[in-house]
């Protein structure tokens, strides 16, 4: 059965973004349009609608939103070109003029490293909380296709040179601590990322990588399977990926839970 036609608004999309069930975004905006305003939504890449085809095969089996400057012919078209190979492809509505009138997020391209797409990135090994933290941002709301290196911290800046790597969290670097602010914090305000959610989880994130825990409570509990992580996996890879689905919760926690407390037995009158 043909993929159907579909619309999804700015704050369904949003309450996608950062989570497992984020579809790949696709943003079709013409070169004239995105020089006025070069900022992407969260984890989008752009691609002309003449290519769009060319995305076909990497598209299978997955769910895709297109978008384009105000959510009309470009973005139907390339949504349209896409269901014809049986691609589920919504289209933003609206498109990014809506999603700037809702005040939502959107990162700007010049704080992204090259490539936008697939980028390397690359820190010190045995990886803890901000060296799992940074990619798992990078990863959900930044550059899906992100690969990240761990190296000894001696061979950081080498490998950066060598790989045309990004170094974050080590010392001397664009990506890395900032007075009080941990890497993570620098990676939310360089890419433009600050919400109510975001800004209560990069507190957690903060006090349990900076030694603070009386900054933030769930902090003692951050470090505790961060460091048991570490323990388990002795592949830093295996541990990034083992740890993905911890900060995914910790983020649905800053966005829906945070509010939510646990007692037992129920207290009754």
């Amino acid at each position: 059965m043909a993929a159907a036609y579909s619309e999804i608004s700015p704050n369904q999309l949003m309450r996608l973004i950062g989570t497992p069930d984020c579809p790949q975004i696709v943003d079709v905006i013409t070169d004239e349009d995105f020089a006025l305003d070069p900022r992407l939504i969260p984890s989008a890449r752009r691609v002309s609608h003449a290519q769009i085809h060319e995305l076909v095969p990497e598209l299978k089996e997955k769910r895709v939103v297109v978008i384009c400057q105000k959510g009309k012919k470009l973005s139907h078209g390339a949504a349209a070109l896409l269901r014809t190979h049986n691609i589920v492809a919504e289209v933003l509505a609206g498109g990014n003029f809506a999603w700037r009138s809702a005040g939502l997020p959107l990162v700007p391209v010049a704080a992204i490293p090259e490539p936008i797409v697939g980028s390397y990135w690359v820190t010190r090994h045995r990886p803890k909380i901000d060296r799992i933290a940074c990619p798992w941002l990078i990863r959900r709301f930044v550059d899906p296709a992100a690969q990240f290196l761990f190296v000894p911290p001696a061979e950081v800046t080498a490998v950066a040179n060598l790989f045309n790597a990004t170094p974050f969290d080590i010392e001397n670097t664009f990506w890395s601590h900032r007075g009080p602010l941990c890497s993570f914090d620098v990676m939310v305000e360089e890419f433009k990322l600050a919400t109510p959610a975001m800004t209560r989880l990069a507190t957690v994130i903060r006090a349990a990588d900076t030694n603070i825990p009386d900054l933030a409570p769930q902090a003692a509990g951050l470090l505790a399977f961060s460091v048991g992580l570490s323990r388990q996996y002795k592949n830093d890879i295996d541990q990034l990926e083992a740890a993905m689905p911890l900060y995914d919760a910790l983020y649905r926690w800053a966005r829906d839970g945070y509010d939510e407390s646990h007692d037992w037995p129920a207290v009754t009158q």
